[in-house]
């Protein structure tokens, strides 16, 4: 006799379960994954360098220490910790500077026309967030990022739409193989039409772009009056796109200025502050 007739079913046989695919699931959660480990890997040597920064300047004991007053910092002025530790490794280092009081006056913001921003004093997170909703209201769209420049590479800020195996696997882009990448690169609008057929992508970033439902991809700089591209705003669509019109382009350069302005004035003003308190309370703890 079988094992199954010793153990008779008590009631009515329902539905069979429904079948899955269970190999696709699994390489679906080893994708993502592998793009949280990548975004882990690449975000660690930032706040890492900072650390140690600190740790020679002001004879710190330990990481922690070091790791406890860029937080501090960091909440104290609203910086997000990898902005602050960047602007830290970037700037040079002067005790007369960094000692100048954070109370001192400082330009106007410049404009931010267009933006959806209730603030009179918006914060830096209020102004990506308004950017992204500005260049996927004008592109018609619902997916899209937003990437700040930092260490010589794009850090993913902000995003909608998009899956976590995307914002993981692109949490920091350098190099030409993306069309942010060559956005930033070259300092102009970029379109892909098509995403299956473009040239710009290596296969593996084509494969994550295509699994997230998109299409195609127009990357805006965010650039400042120098000419530098500080950040960057990209839409992405479900279908292939024939191009945008000569006044959607034009508004969105328009955008990507006013908002590139914005943040270097935001790095000049605001990250100054936070590195002079930053000064102020490691020399105080030494």
């Amino acid at each position: 006799m079988s094992q199954e007739a010793e153990f008779p079913i008590a009631g009515p046989v329902g539905p069979e379960p429904e079948a899955t695919d269970e190999p696709a699931e699994e390489i679906a959660r080893l994708r993502e994954d592998n793009a949280g480990l990548r975004e882990r890997l690449h975000a660690r040597p930032g706040i890492s360098l900072a650390q140690g920064v600190l740790m020679e300047r002001y004879r710190l004991p330990a990481p922690d220490a070091a790791f406890v007053l860029l937080r501090e910092a960091s909440q104290r002025f609203n910086i997000k910790l990898h902005t602050l530790a960047d602007a830290l490794v970037r700037t040079s280092y002067d005790p007369d500077a960094a000692a100048v009081s954070p109370d001192r006056s400082r330009p106007p913001a410049p404009a931010l026309p267009g933006l959806r921003i209730t603030a009179e004093h918006p914060h830096q997170g209020e102004v990506l967030s308004g950017v992204l909703h500005r260049v996927l209201d004008i592109t018609r769209t619902g997916m899209g990022n937003v990437q700040l420049a930092e260490g010589g590479r794009l850090r993913m800020v902000r995003h909608t739409g998009l899956t976590r195996e995307f914002t993981g696997f692109f949490a920091f882009v350098d190099g030409q193989s993306t069309s942010c990448g060559q956005a930033a690169e070259e300092r102009r609008q970029v379109t892909v039409r098509d995403v299956a057929t473009a040239e710009v992508f290596d296969e593996e970033s084509r494969g994550v772009i295509l699994r997230a439902g998109s299409r195609a991809c127009h990357s805006v700089p965010l650039v400042n009056r120098a000419g530098v591209a500080v950040g960057m705003v990209s839409s992405h669509h479900e279908r292939p796109l024939p191009g945008f019109t000569r006044a959607q382009l034009q508004t969105l350069e328009a955008t990507g200025v006013a908002v590139g302005n914005w943040l270097s004035w935001h790095r000049r003003t605001v990250v100054t502050d936070a590195l002079a308190h930053l000064h102020t309370t490691a020399t105080a703890r030494r």
